[in-house]
């Protein structure tokens, strides 16, 4: 008898094939049958009209401390995925020596928005190498998988000291360590290496990230390591400021040692044309044997402004900003007062509180037409009709006092959605042409980052329902190929063989779900991180089952109590 049937389910298998009825058959964590008439189940799911596909790989995420003690990695296991990969954008937490661990935690702060005293408070700190780190990961219950990279400031700060912080050219013999050390982590279980080369990270203090100047001799140092374990991905964010000289490289690098090889993609304000000639190149490279890969968004990356977030429009102010360490109950309070919204709509925006924001943030003290108020359920592709601006005009008021009155009406928990990136066209064009595009790999969830500004963990939900249901500004897409790109594609790119696909043998993640009335919800802030950290989280109607390794991990949105994630080490 088997373990547990699912009945009757609208199978997507995750390779793009065609949707099918029937049912499918779980024992000992695999999947042993798969369509048809099954036999009984020591338990048995309904999934009569539902979609029943495999759990979703999410390949960029940064829960890098938050593996460590929470056991729920939400809100990436609440949308449905069932694997996460974390030490992108070169930042995580191994190796490490005892001397650098506030250093590493300010990194973290500075390039993921994580806050300082809840990583100081969270983290044990319990491994100095990066197999060590591997080892405390897997120590830990959870209810999904997680894989990890060797993250290059980490491990550049490790074997340089402050010669790495003080961003000194790495020596031969620096190099050569940091290849050995690089090597070790593959061996272990490590998923590939990343770094970032983008003046947008820096660490708390405004420093750049010890990386960030690293010559290309060091990165194709650390790089034949891969080629020669014969495993793992290297992961790069790029500011492309030569973008002929950064292909060459990396075409050098990717001929040689014959792994994949990533660059982030989105749009530009400043330079239209810019992901179009990025995609070429890569094109380029993929044509002259190098495997470069441009991984893109699903959707804008957009910054989410709230009373109860990081930022609103009115933290440039300092009438504003004064009131930050109020309760929030005090703050509204203050706020509806008539004679404290005079003055702070007058006020000018303080140059010295803007130029603390990262440039792609400061323009939330004055693009009111690329400003929106998000809604619930939330709305990632609004019009400019929609905008703070248009709707301003409309109630015959300025732009920042309907966002003042927008923000401080209700019960204080409206927000504003603001594109950052992908968003330059005033719709999600630019990524319906990246994402149709067989040479991206879908990622940049970017779950457990970002904490109180971006809540972006609910992209592989918002795949299905915007791109496959929803969208009124444009083509959708096949379901059936939205649930292969974060499945199957995913998996097959770093190595994850065991999954991504609904087929015998393979291993039983799966979810089962409501495709009609599937949608992410508002995103909330919770007081949940250590030391009472808050975060961003976003919920999401839907879900009627994830699975992993075969035993439900939330039904209809509820918690299981089953924990039957495991650290996944790389062997390929």
């Amino acid at each position: 008898m088997h373990d547990l049937v699912i009945r009757g389910g609208i199978i997507i298998d995750g390779t793009g094939a065609s949707r099918e009825t029937g049912d499918i058959a779980i024992k000992d964590g695999k999947l042993a049958e798969v369509g048809g008439k099954i036999g009984p189940g020591r338990r048995e799911i309904d999934a009569d009209g539902l979609l029943v596909t495999p759990g979703w790989v999410d390949i960029h995420t940064h829960y890098d401390g938050q593996a460590t003690w929470d056991p729920e990695l939400a809100s990436s296991s609440w949308n449905g995925s069932t694997t996460i990969l974390f030490g992108n954008c070169g930042v995580g937490f191994a190796p490490v020596r005892t001397k650098h661990h506030d250093a590493l935690i300010d990194l973290m702060e500075g390039v993921e928005d994580i806050p300082g005293i809840a990583l100081a408070e969270g983290l044990s700190w319990d491994w100095e190498s990066f197999p060590e780190y591997l080892d405390a990961l897997e120590r830990q219950e959870r209810v999904i998988d997680v894989g990890a990279q060797m993250p290059h400031h980490a491990l550049r700060v490790y074997v340089m000291g402050e010669r790495a912080i003080r961003h000194e050219p790495a020596t031969a013999e620096d190099i050569k360590v940091m290849a050995k050390l690089t090597e070790e982590a593959l061996l272990a279980g490590a998923f590939g290496f990343t770094t970032s080369r983008t003046d947008s990270h820096k660490t708390t203090s405004g420093d750049f990230v010890p990386g960030r100047y690293s010559e290309t001799e060091e990165l194709i140092g650390i790089g034949r390591s891969l080629g020669k374990v014969g495993r793992g991905a290297f992961g790069m964010i790029s500011d492309f400021e030569d973008e002929e000289a950064e292909f060459k490289w990396m075409r050098e690098l990717g001929a040689e040692i014959r792994r994949p090889i990533w660059f982030l993609l989105t749009d530009r304000s400043h330079d239209p044309e810019r992901w179009k000639r990025l995609m070429a190149g890569a094109k380029i490279s993929k044509a002259q044997g190098a495997s470069i890969t441009a991984q893109i968004a699903g959707r804008s990356v957009g910054l989410i402004l709230g009373l109860t977030t990081s930022l609103t429009p009115f933290s440039v102010r300092s009438s504003f900003n004064a009131l930050e360490n109020l309760s929030q109950e005090d703050k509204l309070a203050k706020l509806r007062d008539p004679v404290v919204r005079s003055t702070i709509l007058k006020e000018e925006v303080s140059a010295d509180l803007l130029s603390i924001l990262p440039p792609l943030t400061q323009a939330i003290a004055t693009r009111w037409d690329r400003m929106y108020p998000l809604g619930d359920p939330p709305n990632y592709e609004p019009t400019a009709d929609q905008s703070v601006q248009a709707l301003a005009t409309k109630e015959g008021k300025s732009p920042e006092e309907f966002a003042y009155d927008y923000l401080t009406g209700g019960d204080g928990n409206r927000k504003f959605l603001f594109p950052v990136t992908n968003y330059v066209s005033g719709d999600l064009e630019p990524v319906r042409e990246m994402l149709a595009d067989p040479d991206t790999l879908l990622g940049l969830s970017d779950g457990g980052a970002h904490v109180g500004l971006i809540s972006d963990a609910s992209v592989p939900s918002f795949m299905l329902s915007h791109w496959g249901r929803d969208r009124s500004r444009g083509d959708k897409f096949a379901v059936e190929w939205l649930v292969k790109r974060q499945t199957s594609e995913t998996a097959d790119f770093f190595g994850f063989t065991d999954r991504g696909r609904l087929q015998i043998g393979k291993k039983a993640d799966l979810n089962i779900i409501d495709f009609d009335n599937l949608r992410p919800r508002m995103p909330e802030i919770v007081n949940d991180l250590p030391a009472g950290g808050k975060r961003l989280v976003q919920r999401v109607d839907g879900y009627e089952a994830t699975i992993v390794s075969g035993e439900p991990i939330f039904e209809k949105g509820e918690s299981t109590g089953a924990r039957p994630g495991k650290l996944v080490r790389s062997v390929a």
